[in-house]
């Protein structure tokens, strides 16, 4: 019976642990998320800022499986390099050691203040930061008294026979020791929880230095496991940085367990509390092991890259909408953009294959532009409901323009999609089925428009990414001209008629609605400069001459 009540008591203070992580997470999230997230998709522009922003969102989110999610969901999104994702992770691993570091100085008499001033801030706190924070701070307070109570738990294990002839075997076989901590380290989902168990017992003075060395490996390479687990369905990009972190850890407790013995000796002749030596081993295993892994960040990002090749990407369906994103707009919006972006990759199919089957009358080049309108339909659909979620509270006026900005070209490419599928595929058919061909000048003036107008599509592609005011003022300068074009062609065609040529009479209609598509395609295309010229007061509401 007495066993029992000690597992009891063994088992409830290692679920408080988890539940105070758990407590700390969540109000850090709340209070911090968006500036975590931002703060750590920008700051990953040189080694020491990557290094600096994982050991700083793991010590705030007190979970190195959080940041290593995190930065791997800004890999599949290109915002951050896989090798400064990389030396972000060991910068989380640091942190997480030193988190443990700090919770085991003896600070747990502080657990009541924090419990107290976090459950005041909580109730008292009408924003969700304040309101998080206090979350936190209860989160924290959990967490130092877990630690009381596992010493507490702990203590009647040091006259324990069973417990005694159990850490005798797992001291006389240190791999096995460190697949055991490993192990709970992947069922708990947390290294510092098995760190810290591993401290308790280490404090009852029952553990020997090269068993606590075993252990406390083990809980580092356990810890690497949930995140290799979240990421299976994810991205090759997002898997390589979870594998390659786990590949990381088991590399260095492999080569920390050779040496374990020496190393045993050695921290005995360091002025160490034995009570805290689990704690040490694991700043010390982390930080050499950051020192050690750095230089080779590139060569292993080169080998998970051969490891883990990028899966083909799917012909149909969003690529860069991540609704983990939605609590940053900057970091949504920029997905949205590169979704849209996609869709006028798809028009631009469109437009190359219609003017291909126009110039070869081959039939055959029409068969996917049906499917390409449907894929162009449905990616507009996915970025404008992904922009609505986004809704307006928590927008600055910049993203929200941005955002309508976004929708607003998706919607005219859903447009110039349907004129390509209902008006120039069905007029190129028709030329195609009725074996007519266009005078010279009216072939070459069609043909000089379709391209023109490919063009002007990809000048609106690189307006729509760097808003260059220069070049939107340029691709309504070329509106103009399209206009122009479309007017001479017109009179050249009736010219034409009127000389009685056999093949402008009998291309007549289809020449003029083709004009005509390629001029309502090229409107929308120019609609994309709009906002820009506008914003700089160069956009006038009418084309109308004022009366003198």
């Amino acid at each position: 019976m007495e066993s029992i009540i000690v597992m009891v008591n063994l088992f409830g203070a290692v679920a408080l642990l988890l539940f105070g992580l758990s407590q700390v997470k969540d109000g850090a999230t709340r209070a911090f998320g968006i500036r975590l997230r931002t703060g750590l998709a920008q700051g990953t522009s040189g080694p020491v800022r990557s290094f600096v922003g994982g050991f700083v969102a793991t010590v705030a989110l007190q979970s190195s499986t959080a940041t290593a999610l995190m930065i791997a969901s800004f890999v599949e999104k290109g915002l951050v390099r896989a090798r400064m994702a990389q030396i972000v992770l060991l910068g989380a691993n640091v942190g997480t050691a030193v988190t443990a570091w700090i919770v085991a100085t003896g600070i747990d008499w502080l657990s009541p203040l924090l419990i107290l001033a976090g459950v005041m801030l909580n109730r008292a706190g009408r924003s969700s930061a304040k309101q998080g924070a206090g979350t936190a701070l209860v989160g924290i307070g959990l967490m130092l008294l877990s630690l009381h109570l596992l010493g507490l738990a702990t203590e009647p294990m040091r006259q324990s026979p069973a417990l005694g002839s159990f850490l005798t075997m797992l001291d006389s076989a240190w791999p096995v020791a460190m697949i055991f901590a490993a192990v709970l380290a992947f069922v708990s989902s947390s290294s510092l929880a098995v760190v810290v168990l591993i401290l308790s017992l280490a404090a009852a003075g029952i553990l020997s230095s090269g068993l606590t060395i075993a252990l406390v490996l083990g809980a580092n390479l356990g810890g690497a496991v949930p995140p290799v687990m979240a990421t299976l369905s994810a991205s090759a990009s997002a898997k390589r940085v979870t594998t390659g972190n786990l590949v990381v850890r088991a590399i260095g407790c492999l080569l920390a367990l050779s040496v374990a013995a020496p190393a045993a000796t050695f921290l005995q002749t360091l002025p160490l509390s034995p009570a805290k030596l689990p704690v040490d081993i694991h700043l010390i295993f982390n930080v050499v092991l950051a020192i050690l892994a750095w230089p080779f960040s590139s060569m292993l990002s080169g080998l998970m890259l051969r490891l883990i090749p990028d899966e083909p990407k799917a012909e149909t369906g969003p690529l860069y909408l991540d609704d983990r994103a939605l609590t940053t707009p900057v970091i949504a919006l920029s997905g949205a953009t590169r979704e849209v972006l996609r869709v006028g990759d798809l028009i631009e199919k469109m437009l190359i294959a219609a003017m291909n089957a126009f110039n070869s009358n081959d039939r055959l080049k029409l068969q996917d532009i049906g499917k390409l309108e449907t894929q162009v339909d449905l990616l507009q659909q996915e970025v404008k409901l992904y922009l609505s979620r986004l809704g307006r509270s928590g927008l600055s006026d910049d993203n929200g323009r941005r955002s309508i900005v976004i929708i607003d070209y998706a919607i005219n490419l859903e447009h110039i999609g349907d004129i390509i599928e209902k008006g120039l595929t069905e007029e190129v058919r028709k030329k195609i089925d009725n074996g007519l061909k266009f005078s010279e000048d009216g072939y070459q003036e069609l043909t000089t428009l379709f391209n023109l107008t490919i063009d002007n599509l990809r000048i609106a592609q690189t307006i729509f990414v760097t808003r260059d005011a220069n070049l939107a003022r340029h691709l309504m300068e070329v509106k103009v001209d399209v206009r122009h074009m479309e007017k001479r062609s017109s009179e050249r065609h009736l010219e034409r008629l009127r000389d009685g040529r056999t093949d402008s009479l009998q291309t007549s209609s289809l020449h003029l609605d083709i004009l005509r598509d390629l001029k309502r395609i090229n409107a929308h295309i120019v609609s994309v400069a709009h906002p820009i010229l506008d914003e700089s007061g160069l956009l006038t509401e009418s084309r109308l001459r004022m009366p003198h």
